[in-house]
Protein backbone atom coordinates (compact mmCIF):
# COMPACT_ATOMS: atom_id res chain seq x y z
CA UNK A 1 0.00 0.00 0.00
CA UNK A 2 1.40 3.12 -0.53
CA UNK A 3 3.31 4.56 2.16
CA UNK A 4 1.64 8.80 1.87
CA UNK A 5 -1.67 7.10 3.52
CA UNK A 6 -2.98 7.48 7.40
CA UNK A 7 -5.52 5.42 9.23
CA UNK A 8 -8.37 6.91 11.71
CA UNK A 9 -9.80 5.04 13.95
CA UNK A 10 -13.32 6.90 14.48
CA UNK A 11 -15.27 6.18 18.24
CA UNK A 12 -17.32 3.55 15.92
CA UNK A 13 -14.69 1.29 15.81
CA UNK A 14 -14.50 2.06 11.89
CA UNK A 15 -10.96 2.25 10.18
CA UNK A 16 -10.91 5.45 7.62
CA UNK A 17 -7.86 5.14 5.10
CA UNK A 18 -7.17 8.27 3.76
CA UNK A 19 -3.96 9.39 1.18
CA UNK A 20 -2.03 12.20 2.77
CA UNK A 21 -1.94 15.11 0.37
CA UNK A 22 2.00 16.54 -0.17
CA UNK A 23 4.07 19.55 -0.75
CA UNK A 24 3.19 19.34 -4.65
CA UNK A 25 -0.21 19.06 -4.22
CA UNK A 26 -0.63 20.95 -1.93
CA UNK A 27 1.43 23.99 -3.19
CA UNK A 28 -0.21 23.69 -6.73
CA UNK A 29 -3.46 23.94 -4.80
CA UNK A 30 -2.05 26.99 -3.28
CA UNK A 31 -0.30 28.58 -6.47
CA UNK A 32 -4.22 27.94 -7.99
CA UNK A 33 -5.87 29.92 -5.18
CA UNK A 34 -3.51 32.75 -5.21
CA UNK A 35 -3.99 33.48 -8.96
CA UNK A 36 -7.78 33.48 -8.17
CA UNK A 37 -6.85 35.78 -5.26
CA UNK A 38 -4.70 38.15 -7.52
CA UNK A 39 -7.47 38.50 -10.43
CA UNK A 40 -9.95 39.29 -7.69
CA UNK A 41 -7.46 42.27 -6.68
CA UNK A 42 -6.65 43.30 -9.58
CA UNK A 43 -10.29 43.75 -10.28
CA UNK A 44 -10.66 45.46 -6.97
CA UNK A 45 -7.78 47.95 -7.86
CA UNK A 46 -9.16 48.84 -10.94
CA UNK A 47 -12.26 49.80 -9.54
CA UNK A 48 -10.85 51.51 -6.99
CA UNK A 49 -8.73 53.33 -9.30
CA UNK A 50 -11.11 54.48 -11.43
CA UNK A 51 -13.45 55.39 -8.77
CA UNK A 52 -10.64 57.22 -7.29
CA UNK A 53 -10.39 59.42 -11.01
CA UNK A 54 -14.03 59.72 -11.62
CA UNK A 55 -15.72 60.37 -8.19
CA UNK A 56 -13.16 61.07 -5.77
CA UNK A 57 -12.40 64.64 -7.33
CA UNK A 58 -16.18 65.61 -7.58
CA UNK A 59 -16.13 65.53 -3.53
CA UNK A 60 -12.90 65.22 -2.19
CA UNK A 61 -9.19 66.37 -2.84
CA UNK A 62 -7.19 64.42 -0.07
CA UNK A 63 -9.00 60.78 -0.60
CA UNK A 64 -6.07 59.05 -1.77
CA UNK A 65 -4.92 58.44 1.25
CA UNK A 66 -7.53 56.77 2.96
CA UNK A 67 -8.34 55.02 -0.32
CA UNK A 68 -5.03 53.11 0.14
CA UNK A 69 -5.99 52.18 3.38
CA UNK A 70 -9.13 50.93 2.69
CA UNK A 71 -7.90 48.92 -0.48
CA UNK A 72 -5.29 47.51 2.50
CA UNK A 73 -7.41 46.45 4.95
CA UNK A 74 -10.36 45.11 2.26
CA UNK A 75 -7.06 42.60 0.64
CA UNK A 76 -6.22 41.70 4.07
CA UNK A 77 -9.82 40.80 5.28
CA UNK A 78 -10.38 38.62 1.56
CA UNK A 79 -7.00 37.25 2.16
CA UNK A 80 -8.12 35.34 4.97
CA UNK A 81 -12.07 35.15 4.25
CA UNK A 82 -10.98 33.65 1.46
CA UNK A 83 -9.52 30.41 2.82
CA UNK A 84 -11.04 30.30 5.65
CA UNK A 85 -14.77 30.68 4.64
CA UNK A 86 -14.15 28.55 1.64
CA UNK A 87 -12.49 25.74 3.81
CA UNK A 88 -15.59 25.66 5.85
CA UNK A 89 -18.47 25.80 3.84
CA UNK A 90 -17.10 23.27 0.75
CA UNK A 91 -16.10 20.54 2.72
CA UNK A 92 -12.17 21.51 3.38
CA UNK A 93 -11.79 23.20 -0.31
CA UNK A 94 -10.74 26.00 -1.65
CA UNK A 95 -10.99 26.23 -5.43
CA UNK A 96 -7.47 25.18 -6.22
CA UNK A 97 -8.39 22.48 -3.55
CA UNK A 98 -11.23 21.36 -5.55
CA UNK A 99 -9.21 21.22 -8.89
CA UNK A 100 -6.40 19.30 -7.22
CA UNK A 101 -9.07 16.93 -5.61
CA UNK A 102 -7.30 17.31 -1.74
CA UNK A 103 -9.41 18.67 1.14
CA UNK A 104 -8.61 19.77 4.94
CA UNK A 105 -10.36 17.48 7.98
CA UNK A 106 -9.67 17.24 11.56
CA UNK A 107 -7.51 14.78 13.09
CA UNK A 108 -10.50 12.37 13.83
CA UNK A 109 -11.64 12.31 10.25
CA UNK A 110 -14.65 14.50 10.61
CA UNK A 111 -15.34 17.66 8.51
CA UNK A 112 -13.24 20.47 9.20
CA UNK A 113 -15.14 23.15 11.90
CA UNK A 114 -14.73 27.38 11.26
CA UNK A 115 -12.95 27.39 14.61
CA UNK A 116 -10.62 25.01 13.17
CA UNK A 117 -10.62 26.63 9.71
CA UNK A 118 -9.67 30.00 11.57
CA UNK A 119 -7.20 28.73 13.51
CA UNK A 120 -5.37 27.19 10.71
CA UNK A 121 -5.69 30.30 8.04
CA UNK A 122 -4.68 32.47 10.99
CA UNK A 123 -1.20 30.90 11.32
CA UNK A 124 -0.36 31.47 7.78
CA UNK A 125 1.41 34.60 9.23
CA UNK A 126 3.68 32.53 10.79
CA UNK A 127 4.14 29.25 7.81
CA UNK A 128 4.47 32.54 5.40
CA UNK A 129 8.06 33.67 7.45
CA UNK A 130 10.48 34.46 6.69
CA UNK A 131 9.51 34.42 2.92
CA UNK A 132 7.81 32.19 0.47
CA UNK A 133 6.24 29.92 2.82
CA UNK A 134 9.61 28.60 4.05
CA UNK A 135 8.85 27.30 7.13
CA UNK A 136 5.30 25.91 5.95
CA UNK A 137 7.46 24.26 3.56
CA UNK A 138 9.58 22.73 5.62
CA UNK A 139 7.17 21.42 8.27
CA UNK A 140 5.52 19.74 4.99
CA UNK A 141 9.12 18.49 4.56
CA UNK A 142 9.50 17.43 7.52
CA UNK A 143 6.42 15.83 9.31
CA UNK A 144 5.21 12.36 9.12
CA UNK A 145 1.61 13.66 8.15
CA UNK A 146 2.71 16.70 6.06
CA UNK A 147 1.32 19.35 8.29
CA UNK A 148 2.24 22.76 8.57
CA UNK A 149 1.93 24.69 11.91
CA UNK A 150 -1.57 25.52 11.55
CA UNK A 151 -2.38 21.99 10.56
CA UNK A 152 -0.90 21.09 14.22
CA UNK A 153 -2.55 23.81 15.88
CA UNK A 154 -5.80 23.38 14.68
CA UNK A 155 -5.83 19.43 14.45
CA UNK A 156 -5.95 19.24 10.89
CA UNK A 157 -4.82 16.52 7.67
CA UNK A 158 -5.19 17.50 3.84
CA UNK A 159 -5.83 14.30 2.39
CA UNK A 160 -7.40 13.56 -0.87
CA UNK A 161 -10.62 13.37 -1.69
CA UNK A 162 -12.03 9.72 -1.85
CA UNK A 163 -12.70 9.03 -5.15
CA UNK A 164 -15.84 6.17 -5.57
CA UNK A 165 -14.89 4.43 -9.18
CA UNK A 166 -17.66 3.39 -11.20
CA UNK A 167 -18.27 -0.52 -10.51
CA UNK A 168 -16.26 -2.64 -13.10
CA UNK A 169 -17.78 -5.97 -14.47
CA UNK A 170 -16.02 -8.58 -12.23
CA UNK A 171 -16.81 -6.55 -9.27
CA UNK A 172 -20.70 -6.47 -10.25
CA UNK A 173 -20.24 -10.08 -11.19
CA UNK A 174 -19.30 -10.73 -7.31
CA UNK A 175 -22.33 -8.30 -6.12
CA UNK A 176 -24.49 -10.84 -8.49
CA UNK A 177 -22.69 -13.98 -6.85
CA UNK A 178 -23.18 -12.49 -3.11
CA UNK A 179 -26.90 -11.78 -3.85
CA UNK A 180 -27.42 -15.12 -5.31
CA UNK A 181 -26.09 -16.40 -2.49
CA UNK A 182 -28.20 -14.81 0.54
CA UNK A 183 -24.97 -13.41 1.69
CA UNK A 184 -25.68 -10.07 3.57
CA UNK A 185 -22.74 -7.56 2.63
CA UNK A 186 -23.04 -5.29 5.38
CA UNK A 187 -22.44 -8.20 7.47
CA UNK A 188 -19.93 -7.12 10.19
CA UNK A 189 -17.43 -10.25 10.03
CA UNK A 190 -14.35 -7.86 10.40
CA UNK A 191 -13.43 -5.33 13.61
CA UNK A 192 -11.12 -3.03 12.98
CA UNK A 193 -8.48 -4.62 14.71
CA UNK A 194 -8.98 -7.76 12.44
CA UNK A 195 -8.77 -5.12 9.45
CA UNK A 196 -5.33 -4.02 10.87
CA UNK A 197 -4.23 -7.42 9.85
CA UNK A 198 -4.47 -7.50 6.11
CA UNK A 199 -1.49 -6.51 5.19
CA UNK A 200 -0.82 -5.92 1.10
CA UNK A 201 0.33 -9.28 0.46
CA UNK A 202 -3.29 -10.59 2.13
CA UNK A 203 -5.06 -7.91 -0.04
CA UNK A 204 -3.07 -8.89 -3.26
CA UNK A 205 -4.03 -12.78 -2.36
CA UNK A 206 -7.95 -11.93 -2.10
CA UNK A 207 -7.55 -9.50 -4.52
CA UNK A 208 -6.58 -12.10 -7.25
CA UNK A 209 -8.53 -15.01 -6.09
CA UNK A 210 -12.31 -12.77 -6.42
CA UNK A 211 -10.30 -11.71 -10.22
CA UNK A 212 -9.55 -14.99 -10.79
CA UNK A 213 -12.81 -16.70 -9.30
CA UNK A 214 -15.10 -16.50 -12.70
CA UNK A 215 -12.51 -18.60 -14.55
CA UNK A 216 -12.24 -21.30 -12.20
CA UNK A 217 -14.90 -24.28 -11.90
CA UNK A 218 -15.46 -27.37 -10.04
CA UNK A 219 -12.90 -28.87 -8.61
CA UNK A 220 -10.22 -26.09 -9.24
CA UNK A 221 -12.33 -23.73 -7.72
CA UNK A 222 -12.84 -25.77 -4.64
CA UNK A 223 -9.19 -26.14 -4.23
CA UNK A 224 -7.96 -22.51 -4.63
CA UNK A 225 -11.19 -21.65 -2.23
CA UNK A 226 -9.23 -23.84 0.55
CA UNK A 227 -6.11 -22.91 0.10
CA UNK A 228 -6.86 -19.05 0.03
CA UNK A 229 -9.25 -19.70 3.22
CA UNK A 230 -6.29 -21.34 5.10
CA UNK A 231 -3.95 -18.25 4.89
CA UNK A 232 -6.45 -15.77 5.41
CA UNK A 233 -9.17 -16.52 7.63
CA UNK A 234 -6.71 -18.03 10.62
CA UNK A 235 -5.41 -14.75 10.25
CA UNK A 236 -8.13 -12.87 11.28
CA UNK A 237 -9.36 -15.13 13.44
CA UNK A 238 -11.74 -16.96 11.84
CA UNK A 239 -12.64 -20.73 12.02
CA UNK A 240 -12.18 -22.69 8.76
CA UNK A 241 -12.23 -26.26 10.28
CA UNK A 242 -15.38 -27.76 9.87
CA UNK A 243 -16.58 -25.36 7.36
CA UNK A 244 -18.06 -26.34 3.98
CA UNK A 245 -15.97 -24.78 0.71
CA UNK A 246 -19.58 -22.88 0.07
CA UNK A 247 -19.00 -21.79 3.79
CA UNK A 248 -15.46 -21.00 3.36
CA UNK A 249 -16.21 -18.83 0.33
CA UNK A 250 -18.89 -17.04 1.60
CA UNK A 251 -16.72 -15.69 4.38
CA UNK A 252 -13.54 -14.68 1.36
CA UNK A 253 -16.57 -12.63 -0.47
CA UNK A 254 -17.57 -11.20 2.33
CA UNK A 255 -14.30 -9.83 3.80
CA UNK A 256 -13.36 -8.93 0.00
CA UNK A 257 -16.75 -6.70 0.06
CA UNK A 258 -15.82 -5.31 3.62
CA UNK A 259 -12.27 -4.07 2.82
CA UNK A 260 -12.54 -3.14 -0.77
CA UNK A 261 -13.23 -0.01 -0.50
CA UNK A 262 -10.49 0.98 1.50
CA UNK A 263 -7.74 -0.98 -0.29
CA UNK A 264 -9.09 -0.33 -4.05
CA UNK A 265 -8.66 3.35 -3.39
CA UNK A 266 -4.89 4.42 -3.25
CA UNK A 267 -3.32 1.21 -4.30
Amino acid sequence: MNLEQTVIHTPEHVSLRFKLAGLGSRSAAHIIDWLILSIIYFSLFFIILLFEKEVVPLFFKTASTYLIAVVIIISFLLWWAYFVLFEYFAAGRTPGKMLLGIRVIQDNGQSITFLSALVRNLLRVIDILPTFYLIGILMLFFHSKHKRLGDLTAGTIVVYERKFRKKKKKSSAIEKEIEKRGISIASDLLDAAAKQKIKVREWKLLKTYIDKRPLLKGKKLEEITIEVARILLPLLDIEVRNKTVDELENNLLVIYMDIREEWEYGV
